[in-house]
């Protein structure tokens, strides 16, 4: 917010400048010319100018000096007694200057305490309340920035939280797999460790940013896959299509991956015929990702305190970042587990 143009100083000290010019200007244009007048008329009006130029220069003085100092100094501290009496010096300042002015500039032998009163009234306490509303309007504002800098930082800080509570879940179960790839001194392991080297590499340095490329999280979701289809052969039948065209599309890091760790963690072990759909691609600017996985219903899996963490923290994420620009169904039918989500890319 304190970026756009019009929150910089020189706007915010050009746009006072133009409504003080355009306040104190009214009553030179609108004041009745003459065609002729008298010397001594010439210098009266003169004197007025000057006059009027000098206490518009005080009036302006006191406006900051109240909403600057005053309001929070006195005011706000409770120290009405001592800002009542600085409001009643100031007062019989702004009526001294119109007594001095009409006595000694004008020469008038007696002067009219009334109308001098009664003016500097008007006058006076239409700068309180201006000066006192503009003071109460930027508290406002700047308040209002703090609690949203605020809620920023605390998202941005929820946000970390809930992606580093998806990635050791993640990480747990590819090191299970490396475990038994060293068990069986498979010659896959080599390429594996490899292919891990990179998707750790991926998930602590590449994955800082708010947004990434949405090619670059599919070739993640890929490198995660092909080490799960190494680990589990022929046991589990995994069908990938994720068509990606080569555009500047970008996602959420990590957002995706629970879904499908979540299909591999309950879809696997003891159930028949195990077998693990997972498709995505784009149109429209839309993503459509879709995960399904065969489930034993009659099986009791005993849950350890991580389990479904990962689409609870996905669903979290999604409202947090998404609002209503995403469609996320999950449901269950014939020993079938169904994930599909719609999310807007723009």
């Amino acid at each position: 917010m304190a970026n756009e143009w019009y929150n910089r100083k020189w706007a915010i000290v050009a746009t006072h400048a133009l409504v003080w010019a355009l306040l104190y200007s009214l009553p030179f244009l609108l004041r009745p010319t003459y065609e002729k007048a008298s010397p001594a008329e010439m210098a009266e009006r003169a004197s007025w100018f000057y006059f009027i130029l000098g206490f518009y220069l005080t009036q302006i003085i006191f406006f900051y000096t109240n909403a600057f100092y005053l309001i929070p100094k006195l005011v706000q501290q409770k120290r009405s007694i001592e800002y009542t009496i600085v409001l009643l010096l100031v007062f019989c300042f702004f009526c001294g200057m119109r007594y001095t002015f009409e006595r000694f500039y004008l020469g008038k032998a007696v002067v009219d305490l009334k109308p001098t009163i009664l003016f500097t009234v008007f006058t006076f306490l239409f700068i309180i309340s201006a000066s006192t509303a503009f003071q109460m309007v930027r508290e406002r504002i700047l308040m209002d920035r703090k609690v949203s800098a605020r809620e920023n930082e605390n998202l941005k800080t929820e946000l970390s939280l809930l992606r580093s509570q998806v990635s050791p879940h993640f990480m747990f179960n590819v090191l299970n797999n490396m475990v038994s790839l060293a068990r069986k001194k498979s010659d896959l392991l080599e390429p594996s460790l490899i292919k891990l080297s990179s998707l750790m590499r991926y998930m602590l340095y590449e994955t800082d940013e708010e947004k990434m490329l949405l090619q670059r999280e599919v070739e993640y979701l890929q490198s995660y896959i092909d080490l799960q289809r190494q680990r589990f052969g022929k046991n589990v039948e995994i069908n990938v299509e994720m068509n990606v065209p080569n555009n500047h599309y970008e996602i959420e890091p990590m957002l995706l991956i629970p879904f499908v760790e979540n299909a591999f963690k309950h879809g696997t072990g003891f159930i028949m015929n195990a077998r693990i759909d997972i498709n995505l691609f784009t149109t429209a600017d839309k993503l459509f990702f879709a995960v399904r996985n065969k489930y034993n219903t009659l099986s009791e899996e005993i849950k350890d305190k991580t389990s479904g963490i990962g689409l609870a923290n996905v669903k979290r994420r999604l409202n947090l970042l998404y609002g209503n620009n995403y469609v996320l169904q999950i449901n269950s039918k014939d020993d079938w587990f169904y994930v599909t989500l719609q999310l807007d890319l723009h």
